[in-house]
């Protein structure tokens, strides 16, 4: 990916211009369990009831059964190998002037977002996140490209980096628009 510019010149306090380079920090590595745990999820609870509607219709059952076994042959080797890989691409950083991220799978998203331009920063751990120590930091922003995410945390580390984030952007001038 070629190195390009991201900033707001518009705003006086924060003309330094932003370098959208590669962030350094690694996801937890409990996030590689939580992605397995949940792409199994998502593609063994389909089969399961797939083979359950045949063993429970028999006039569908070989089609059942075969829609059943085409999924468990393509998705669970996918589903098993997505959070290895997703684990190499994440990315994140927190500097003075912006929050670094990089994710995605074929389609690699990296965003640089100014302090200036953060609104607010949530936490937020669902029912596996929990259970793996984990959490997500969401930074919204004034961006029409959404929220920031920083998933796979270790839950304290997260509390801590949305406090830090809370506490420069407080400081850091602008209004965030």
């Amino acid at each position: 990916m070629s190195e390009s510019t991201a900033g707001d010149s518009s705003d006086g306090a924060n003309s330094a211009e932003l370098r959208l380079r590669p962030p350094r920090n690694q996801l937890n590595k409990r996030a590689v369990r939580w992605w397995l745990v949940q792409t199994v999820l998502l593609v063994g609870v389909p089969v399961v009831v797939l083979i359950v509607l045949g063993l429970l219709l028999p006039d569908a059952r070989t089609v059942l059964w075969l829609c059943g076994g085409g999924l468990a042959v393509a998705g669970l080797p996918l589903a098993i190998l997505l959070p290895f890989w997703w684990y190499r691409v994440h990315r994140w950083e927190v500097t003075e002037s912006a929050v670094y991220t990089r994710t995605g799978f074929f389609w690699q998203e990296w965003r640089a977002v100014p302090m200036s331009r953060i609104q607010t920063v949530d936490t937020q751990r669902g029912p596996l996140e929990q259970f793996f120590g984990l959490a997500t930091v969401i930074v919204t922003t004034a961006s029409a490209k959404g929220a920031v995410q920083i998933q796979g945390l270790d839950h304290e580390l997260a509390g801590d980096l949305a406090q830090q984030l809370t506490e420069t952007t407080q400081a850091t001038p602008g209004d965030a628009t």
